[in-house]
């Protein structure tokens, strides 16, 4: 779970029409840019907890890509429903991808809280995601590149506030992050 408060231009509300094509173009945008040698193969790193609602974003992105995306030699999708990636090992999933795959470029995918007015905003930025930030939890920073998604308030009671997230917009948001992913994938194909 991490944290966000400000407003980016690399967002997208998933209650506007055709919200998987324009943030899989700004998804698209992004790793045109950054997804470069050395890097040789795409990790989505997808973080969360099936034991949360809130925190449950990353693990079903997780489980519709496995389902969504055909295998690619190059690309893996690492934190499903079966096998999340949530605090407890966060570290070890890591160290598996640097040691399991050549020059990962890693996209690293979580649940946030911010303000009420942008619950239901995803966004895509350059740089290491900054897990439990949001829980204030201290753990490892990861990701070439991030993609977040409001689900919820943040300033009290986070527990309890991701314990009491609706899951029809969390599944909202999964369903658009990865058909958004999948997009973005299809144009950029000649990278994979």
């Amino acid at each position: 779970m991490s944290l966000t408060k400000h407003i980016t231009k690399n967002s997208t509300n998933i209650f506007r029409p055709f919200a998987h094509v324009n943030f899989g173009i700004l998804l698209n945008k992004e790793l045109q840019e950054n997804y470069q040698a050395p890097f040789t193969e795409l990790v989505f790193l997808c973080i969360g907890t099936d034991r949360s609602t809130g925190d449950s974003l990353g693990p079903l992105i997780g489980y519709k890509l496995k389902n969504m995306i055909l295998p690619k030699k190059k690309i893996h999708i690492v934190g499903t429903l079966e096998d999340p990636v949530h605090a407890k090992n966060l570290e070890n999933k890591i160290e598996t991808v640097y040691t399991s795959y050549n020059n990962p470029f890693i996209v690293a995918i979580d649940a946030c809280l911010g303000s009420s007015s942008r619950i239901g905003f995803i966004k895509v930025a350059t740089g290491p995601l900054k897990p439990g930030a949001g829980v204030h939890k201290k753990l490892p920073h990861v990701g070439d590149l991030h993609i977040t998604g409001i689900v919820n308030t943040c300033g009290y009671m986070e527990y309890l506030v991701l314990q009491n997230t609706r899951l029809s917009l969390v599944m909202k948001m999964a369903d658009t992050i990865s058909k958004a992913i999948k997009f973005s994938l299809w144009k950029a194909d000649k990278l994979f």
